[in-house]
């Protein structure tokens, strides 16, 4: 018996030093943790299995929305040389300076697979050259279609195969506090996503464009984002980022895009004719205040009022006069200038449209045909 415990003592003994020496020197065979070498103890680390190709992204990751809508959002560089750069008494006086270059950075978005890139007005006015750069690395020169300094956007056009293309969403059912993301090149460092929310809709009176009805979002926007991609977490394109509000030119959260509604007839209407054809009708709106009203004798509480109109134009030959209170355009009411501004440049020059009007108490209604509005005389002509 005594035996027998010696050799049990003895097997005991063999099997703990061969179990300490696998666990020091190969602890992979006993199925521990990852060991971290180099230290004087060991972590274990609890490592995820990698996921499978096509799983599903991460709750809460943007990710697919960024793989779909990134590759059509390219970079723009521009250069510009001095005006007088080819004047000999220029170059007398300062020599070389003339070939100096100005360059600028954008961003902007492909809209169709025949090349035609969207993007900011200010990003490419003004300039010489402009080259576009493609997330996957492809560079090419770009011509101007047209430019549409009223609205702020210009259309580009580049000659490239396979080219990816951004999928429009609905930016009229946008609501505040809808998730948004920023797609663009800022300060030039390459691509990159902001994520944020809609924080307002129908931003005008802000002084950046003669037709304004921003869409507002906290989503970091910064100088070279200008004419990049403001999409929904689905990747599809709900705006053209276009402005910042900033103390210190970076972002404070206050950025503004172009609805897609209206950048989208921008670009129709500029590919179609050489550039944007509005309606024109020949007044001078004011917003309906109380003193307003007072001076013209108007009842109204809702609509623009007219201080003024153009002899012989649209609304003259219509008879509409200073005082009358516009309500509605067709069957769209009107609430503000630029709201009365905006339907009136979406109407058609020639088809006649009815408005109604009010006229100290009484309704009125007018058969206007507008004109085509004239061309800003400050605008750079389409290159």
């Amino acid at each position: 018996m005594k035996r027998l415990w010696l050799v049990f003592a003895q097997a005991v003994t063999v099997l703990l030093a061969a179990w300490f020496v696998v666990a020091t020197l190969k602890p992979q065979w006993l199925g521990n943790p990852r060991a971290v070498p180099g230290s004087t103890g060991t972590i274990s680390i609890l490592e995820a299995p990698a996921a499978p190709t096509g799983a599903s992204p991460t709750p809460g990751s943007f990710s697919a929305a960024v793989r779909q809508a990134a590759p059509a959002v390219v970079s723009i560089n521009t250069s510009a040389r001095h005006p007088a750069a080819n004047d000999p008494w220029f170059r007398f006086f300062f020599g070389d300076r003339g070939e100096q270059q100005q360059t600028g950075l954008g961003s902007g978005v492909i809209m169709s697979p025949e090349g035609y890139v969207l993007t900011n007005n200010h990003v490419v006015e003004g300039a010489d050259e402009i080259e576009v750069v493609l997330p996957d690395a492809r560079r090419t020169s770009a011509k101007v279609i047209g430019t549409d300094p009223e609205s702020d956007l210009a259309v580009l056009k580049i000659s490239l195969d396979k080219l990816p293309v951004m999928t429009l969403g609905n930016s009229d059912q946008l609501q505040v506090g809808d998730q948004v993301l920023a797609i663009g090149n800022p300060f030039g460092v390459g691509q990159t996503v902001t994520s944020g929310i809609v924080s307002a809709l129908g931003r005008n009176q802000l002084g950046i464009n003669t037709f304004e009805n921003f869409i507002q979002t906290d989503a970091a926007i910064n100088p070279g984002n200008s004419g990049g991609a403001l999409t929904d977490i689905g990747g599809h394109l709900m705006g053209i980022n276009t402005a910042i509000y900033s103390r210190s030119g970076g972002s404070m959260g206050i950025g503004f895009a172009i609805p897609v509604s209206t950048a989208r007839q921008v670009m129709e209407s500029i590919v179609r004719n050489g550039q944007v054809v509005r309606g024109w009708i020949g007044v001078e709106p004011g917003e309906l205040t109380p003193e307003l009203a007072q001076t013209f004798g108007v009842k109204a509480e809702q609509g623009v009022i007219i201080t003024g109109v153009l002899g012989n134009g649209p609304a003259a030959q219509a008879g509409i006069r200073p005082g009358d209170v516009i309500t509605q355009v067709g069957d769209q009411p009107t609430r503000t200038v630029s709201e009365l501004l905006s339907r009136i440049a979406a109407l058609a020059p020639g088809q006649a449209v009815p408005f109604t009007l009010e006229r100290r108490g009484e309704p009125v209604q007018a058969s206007v045909t507008p004109a085509q509005r004239p061309r800003p005389r400050q605008s750079p002509a389409p290159r």
